[in-house]
C-alpha cells in the first residue's frame, strides 16, 4: 500500500467534507453528521497508519504536488514532509478533530446553520492538518490564512451577543497583523533564496544569515508567535475562547495554538538553525516565562467558566515555549510532552464547561454550585482535568512539569546562568497558582449548594460525555505510562527536532545536507529518557488523595443540596459563610481570591490597562514586539 499519499487525502478530504456538508447537508441533519463522522474518522485512520512507519521504522514521508519534483536542485512544487516531529502533531491534530466531531452532534443540536458550522469546522481541521504537513512554507502560509479566517467565523457563530462579534473581531485583526508579519518574511525569504522549500531553506541559509533573512526570521517569530496567543498577543485569544461554541474552544486551545508552536519550532531548529545560540534560547525561554505567568495571574480574577480556561490555555502554552527554549535534550522532550498533554486536560475541561453550560445554560462562576449530585460524571472528569492541569500526580499534567523543572534546573547548572534559576521559580509559583485557581472553579461549580434555579439540572448526553472518559482516560494513561509515551512517540520527535540532515536530504536528495557543510544540532546534556523516583510521587499521590478525601468527608452533608428561594436570600446559607446571619459574608467564585487580588492590585491594575479591549491596541502591542524581537536578532545574530 502507497502510504505516501495519506497525508494528501487526509487533508483534501476534510476541504472536500467541508463542501459536501455545504452542499448535501444543510437540510438534513443525519446525511451532515455521517459525512462530518466519516470524514473525520478516515482523516485519522489514515494519519494514524503512518505511525508505524514513522515512528517504529524511523521513515520521513515526503510527497510531491503533481509529482513537481526538484529540477536542477531547487524545488519549484509544493512537497509534504512528515518526519517524527510533525507525526507527533499530526496525532494531535486528527485526535482532537475527531473528539470535537462526536461532541458536536449532541452539544451544537440547539443551534441553526449547522450546515454553516460544520463547514467552517472541516475547513479549520484541513487547515491545521495541512500545517503541520506540508514541508512548503508559502503553503504553511496559506493554511494559517485559512485556520485564520475559519476560526474568526466560528468565534462569532453564536452572533446574537455582541460580545462575540467584538471577539471575532479583535481576533481577525490581531490574526491579520500576525499573519502579515508571516507574508512578509516569506516574501524576503524568497526573494534571497528563490525557493520556498524548508528542507532547501535549510540547506541554503546555512552560514548565510544576512541582514535579510534575519529580518525575515524576526518577522516569522512574531507571526507564529501571534498564532500560538503567548504574551503580548494573546488578549483577543482568550475572546475568542470565551465566545466560540465549547467543542471549538477545546479545537482553539487543543491544535490551533499547537499549529503557531509548530511553526516556531520549524523556524528556529530547521530554517534559520539558530537554537544552538544561547541568546536565542533565553529570548525564547523569556517568552515562556512571562506567558505562563500573566496567563496563570489573568486566569485567577476570571469569573467566567471558560475565560478563566482561555487563560490557562495561555499560561500552559508558556510552559511549552519555555521548555523548547532550553535546546536540551530534556527540554525539548518535556516540552513537547507538555504540548500533548496540554491537548488533553485542556480540551477536557474545555469540554466539562461546556457540559456545564449545556445543562445549566451559565457558565457564570457566581451563578452555579453544587453540580456533583447533578452530573456526577463531568464532575469526574473535570477532576482528573484539574488535577492534570494543576501538576498533580500520577497525572499526565505531574508528569510533563516535572520535566521542565529538571530541565530548567539542568540548564541553569550547565550554563551557571541565574537567569533559568529564576525560569524555575517562576513555573513552579504558576502551577501552584494554577492549583488554587482550579480549587475555586471546583468549589464554585461542583460542590457547595445548588442554587434553586438549577434544581432540575441533569447529566449530558452520551456521545458529549464520550469524548471527556476518552480524554480523561489519556491523562491518566500518559502520567502513570509515561515511559511507554516516553519511548515510543516523544524521543522520535525531539531527535527528529535536531535531526535536520535526515529531514533535508529526504527532500533534496541524499547528501545535500553534508554539501552544504549542515551538522545536526548538539544534543545538550542528557541522552536517555529519565524522569522521577516513583516513591516520590506515590507519597504526593497519597497525600493529595488524604487532603481530597478530608475535604470531601467535611462537605458530604450539603454538598447537592438544593437551596429554597427562602435559604437562597439568606447569605447564612450560602456556598461561603461566617459568623451570624447579621454579619455573614458571601464569598462566591468571582471573589475567592479577594485578598490575593487586592494585595497585588497594582498589578492588575495594569493588566486592566494593559487588557484594554481595543483592538488598536493589541495591534500596537504586536508591532511593538515585532520591533523589539527584529533589533534583538540583529544584534545577536550579525
Amino acid at each position: 500500500m502507497n502510504y505516501t499519499h495519506f497525508p494528501v487525502i487526509s487533508v483534501m478530504g476534510l476541504f472536500l467534507g467541508a463542501f459536501l456538508v455545504e452542499v448535501f447537508g444543510s437540510k438534513n441533519k443525519y446525511i451532515r453528521n455521517t459525512i462530518v463522522l466519516l470524514i473525520t474518522t478516515c482523516a485519522a485512520g489514515l494519519m494514524l497508519y503512518l505511525v508505524k512507519p514513522v515512528f517504529i521504522d524511523g521513515q520521513i514521508i515526503s510527497y510531491w504536488m503533481g509529482n513537481w519534483e526538484p529540477v536542477e536542485g531547487y524545488a519549484i512544487g509544493i512537497g509534504y514532509e512528515i518526519d517524527a516531529l510533525g507525526m507527533f502533531f499530526v496525532i494531535l491534530t486528527v485526535l482532537t478533530i475527531w473528539l470535537a466531531a462526536v461532541y458536536s452532534i449532541k452539544y451544537m443540536e440547539k443551534d441553526s446553520h449547522l450546515g454553516h458550522y460544520y463547514t467552517l469546522f472541516l475547513m479549520l481541521s484541513g487547515s491545521v492538518l495541512g500545517l503541520v504537513c506540508t514541508g512548503d512554507i508559502f503553503n504553511m502560509f496559506v493554511m494559517i490564512e485559512i485556520m485564520t479566517f475559519a476560526a474568526v467565523a466560528l468565534t462569532a457563530f453564536r452572533n446574537k451577543k455582541g460580545a462575540h462579534l467584538e471577539a471575532a473581531f479583535k481576533y481577525l485583526v490581531v490574526g491579520c497583523v500576525g499573519s502579515g508579519f508571516t507574508l512578509a518574511g516569506i516574501v524576503l525569504l524568497y526573494m534571497q533564496c528563490h525557493t520556498l522549500n524548508m528542507a532547501q531553506l535549510a540547506s541554503i541559509l546555512h552560514g548565510n544569515l544576512t541582514p535579510v533573512s534575519v529580518l525575515a526570521l524576526a518577522l516569522m517569530f512574531t507571526g507564529f508567535g501571534v498564532k500560538s496567543f503567548i504574551v503580548p498577543f494573546h488578549a483577543p485569544a482568550a475572546d475568542a475562547y470565551m465566545s466560540a461554541p465549547t467543542s471549538i474552544s477545546m479545537v482553539f486551545s487543543g491544535i490551533v495554538n499547537k499549529a503557531g508552536v509548530y511553526g516556531m519550532i520549524r523556524l528556529l531548529f530547521v530554517v534559520f538553525r539558530v537554537m544552538d545560540i544561547s541568546s536565542v534560547q533565553i529570548m525564547v525561554v523569556l517568552f515562556g516565562v512571562v506567558t505562563m505567568f500573566i496567563g496563570v495571574t489573568m486566569a485567577l480574577a476570571q469569573h467566567d467558566f471558560k475565560r478563566l480556561l482561555a487563560f490557562h490555555s495561555i499560561s500552559q502554552i508558556g510552559y511549552v515555549i519555555t521548555a523548547v527554549g532550553i535546546c536540551s535534550m530534556k527540554g525539548v522532550v518535556s516540552g513537547l510532552f507538555h504540548a500533548a498533554n496540554h491537548t488533553l486536560f485542556k480540551g477536557l475541561l474545555f469540554l466539562c464547561a461546556g457540559a456545564v453550560l449545556y445543562s445549566t445554560g451559565t457558565a457564570d462562576l457566581d451563578k452555579l454550585g453544587g453540580l456533583s449530585k447533578k452530573m456526577p460524571k463531568t464532575t469526574i472528569c473535570f477532576l482528573i482535568g484539574a488535577f492534570s492541569i494543576s501538576g498533580l500526580p500520577p497525572f499526565n499534567g505531574f508528569a510533563s512539569k516535572w520535566m521542565i523543572y529538571q530541565s530548567l534546573y539542568d540548564k541553569a547548572v550547565t550554563t551557571g546562568n541565574f537567569f533559568y534559576i529564576f525560569a524555575l521559580v517562576c513555573a513552579v509559583v504558576v502551577s501552584v497558582m494554577t492549583l488554587a485557581s482550579f480549587i475555586k472553579v471546583t468549589q464554585a461549580v461542583f460542590f457547595g449548594q445548588t442554587p434553586a434555579a438549577l434544581k432540575e439540572t441533569h447529566e449530558v448526553p452520551f456521545l458529549m460525555r464520550l469524548p471527556m472518559w476518552i480524554m480523561s482516560l489519556l491523562c491518566v494513561g500518559c502520567g502513570i505510562f509515561y515511559r511507554f509515551t516516553g519511548n515510543n512517540l516523544l524521543l522520535p520527535a525531539m531527535k527528529s527536532t535536531f535531526n535536520i540532515t535526515s529531514y533535508i536530504d529526504k527532500m533534496m536528495g541524499e547528501g545535500t545536507a553534508a554539501a552544504s557543510g549542515i551538522e545536526n544540532i548538539t544534543i545538550h546534556a542528557e541522552t536517555g529518557f529519565e524522569y522521577w523516583e516513583p516513591v516520590i510521587w506515590l507519597v504526593l499521590f497519597v497525600t493529595v488523595l488524604l487532603a481530597v478525601f478530608i475535604v470531601t468527608l467535611i462537605g458530604r452533608r450539603d454538598r447537592g443540596k438544593v437551596l429554597s428561594t427562602k435559604e437562597e436570600a439568606d447569605g447564612k446559607y450560602a456556598t461561603f459563610f461566617s459568623g451570624e446571619k447579621s454579619s455573614h459574608s458571601h464569598v462566591a467564585g468571582s471573589d475567592l481570591f479577594w485578598g490575593f487580588k487586592r494585595n497585588w492590585k497594582g498589578y492588575f491594575n495594569v493588566m486592566q490597562k494593559f487588557h484594554s479591549g481595543n483592538v488598536n491596541d493589541y495591534s500596537l502591542m504586536a508591532v511593538c514586539c515585532c520591533a523589539l524581537v527584529i533589533v534583538f536578532t540583529y544584534i545577536v545574530l550579525l
